[in-house]
């Protein structure tokens, strides 16, 4: 049986990663960090997750034209992922995520190129799939056009005048739904997510047990796991309990994109 096809539409950023023993704390230097190079982007990773679980994905977004690009767009193309996306004089997009031993993180994003998606024309999809590190315009235009379920992740947190059939956020990102009427993901870190209808509760689930590396793509693996999950057809309980497995996997591997779990890495950790 095919898998449900998903347009992604979203940013996309080269991920500098620093990993340090411990955060700063402002005016505090760290010294004794490691640098590395990841693709990244909150749009794209959802786009290689949903793909890595099953979806057939069509990725819309924007990149500049410089070095910074081809690296961005690896892991999209590695993972089939089907691109319609611009080229800028704007920077590609890059984040600069700092991550303690223990996995938690700070990130700060440089758009660039992201300011300027838009003026897309969306074919046909099972789902829209959003987040919020593009123009409001564009996520506009990305809930008007969409023919299925328009999904929206609204991270990073501001109120934009949509109407989502799914809504992915977390504690403090609920207080910037528009409307929280619907269908409701609110995830709880470590302890796990509440899928809300309407505002009642209908689903929770827990993330099994792993060792926290990097929660950089924790987020993006759990929305994309729920979206695939509910268009497959499972019901709820499942749905909720297989995205919180998609998220502690991502969790326990470094990296936005490498962390990306499968359908098969998914089930098997649920099946231990």
């Amino acid at each position: 049986m095919a898998g449900p096809r998903i347009t992604v539409v979203g940013s996309v950023n080269l991920d500098l990663v620093v990993r340090c023993e411990a955060l700063p704390q402002p005016g505090e230097t760290v010294t004794g960090a490691s640098l590395e190079r990841f693709p990244g982007g909150k749009g794209a990773n959802q786009a290689v997750a949903c793909s890595r679980l099953g979806a057939a994905v069509t990725f819309v977004g924007a990149v500049g034209r410089d070095p910074f690009a081809d690296e961005a767009l690896v892991g999209l193309r590695e993972a089939g992922v089907e691109l319609e996306f611009r080229g800028t004089d704007e920077p590609t997009g890059t984040a600069l995520i700092t991550v303690d031993s223990g996995g938690e993180t700070t990130i700060v994003v440089s758009p660039g190129a992201n300011r300027l998606v838009g003026g897309f024309d969306l074919a046909p999809s099972d789902a829209v799939l959003c987040q919020q590190e593009i123009p409001d315009e564009a996520v506009i235009a990305a809930w008007e056009q969409a023919s299925g379920l328009f999904c929206l992740n609204a991270a990073p947190a501001r109120r934009i005048p949509v109407d989502p059939d799914l809504a992915v956020v977390n504690r403090f990102e609920l207080e910037s739904l528009a409307r929280t009427d619907g269908l409701v993901a609110l995830t709880l870190g470590a302890e796990g997510a509440v899928l809300l209808e309407d505002g009642e509760e209908v689903a929770r689930a827990v993330p099994p047990k792993v060792d926290a590396v990097d929660g950089t793509a924790a987020g993006d693996a759990f929305t994309a796991c729920l979206l695939v999950s509910l268009l497959e057809g499972r019901d709820r309980d499942e749905a909720l309990a297989r995205a919180c497995a998609a998220g502690a996997l991502a969790a326990s591997r470094l990296g936005a994109q490498p962390s990306l779990p499968t359908a098969d890495e998914v089930d098997a950790i649920l099946g231990a």
